[in-house]
């Protein structure tokens, strides 16, 4: 089947796109599949990604194709979720939802527990991205609950200095996560 039949867009724009969805296609299925309950979803989920993709006016203007396809499916999962879960609690103007309440849930439904599961996998892979010494003072202080003076004095760093690798830790986890905390919010 080509997608790309009813996109009304000269032909080498046609070209450049079924080029795209042949070079990535079984790639990024095979990212969305990990992340849904079933095939469906995840074909579900990449024909809107590549219905945005037929949408852009100059897909050679992409600074990098594959960054974008797994960022824009990524939202899509994410989207996914929360159409599934509209009502996954009240949350009124003033209280907005803090990530650490959603993960300690007792919520057990397959979809509570396949967002939970991409948090973790975004989680450590943003932790990932950081240099050690923030990542190692993130860890302790949130997961391993130790105190900040705690850490200063395992390592033998000045305070100011493990507060300033949490701060950078923290800075760095916010950007990356925030598709995430946008949609938890429904921002």
């Amino acid at each position: 089947m080509d997608i790309t039949a009813d996109i009304p867009f000269p032909t080498e724009s046609k070209a450049r796109i079924s080029n795209v969805v042949r070079e990535y296609g079984k790639r990024l299925w095979s990212f969305v599949r990990k992340k849904v309950k079933s095939n469906e979803d995840a074909d579900d989920i990449l024909q809107e990604v590549w219905y945005q993709l037929s949408n852009l006016v100059d897909v050679d203007a992409l600074e990098s194709t594959s960054g974008w396809l797994y960022r824009v499916a990524r939202n899509k999962v994410t989207d996914s979720y929360r159409k599934k879960t509209p009502d996954l609690i009240d949350i009124s103007d003033e209280d907005e939802l803090q990530v650490k309440e959603i993960l300690l849930m007792d919520d057990s439904s397959p979809e509570m527990e396949l967002f939970k599961k991409m948090f973790w996998e975004e989680l450590m892979g943003a932790l990932e991205e950081l240099p050690s010494n923030q990542r190692d003072v993130f860890v302790w202080n949130e997961l391993e609950d130790l105190t900040l003076q705690q850490i200063a004095d395992k390592t033998g760093e000045n305070l100011k200095t493990i507060i300033s690798r949490k701060a950078y830790a923290v800075k760095h986890l916010r950007r990356s996560l925030e598709f995430l905390y946008d949609e938890i919010n429904n921002r």
